[in-house]
């Protein structure tokens, strides 16, 4: 079977944690990646990882 490429709103709230509500909320703002397909809105798989990547980065940085 192959991997999903995108996920639901619901889905992404799910896998950070987060309400339905904040994800919808980090869409809006663009904090979170996400197209449009029609009335569908997704959040590609590698730009969901890559934020990851980045957040985890920037939690690693030392701060001054």
């Amino acid at each position: 079977m192959t991997e999903r490429l995108t996920y639901t709103a619901p889905e992404t709230a799910r896998l950070l944690g987060i309400s339905r509500g904040a994800a919808y909320e980090g869409v809006a703002s663009g904090e979170i990646p996400s197209i449009r397909i029609g009335r569908r809105l997704l959040v590609p798989r590698a730009a969901f990882n890559r934020l990851l990547d980045l957040k985890d980065a920037n939690d690693q940085e030392p701060r001054s």
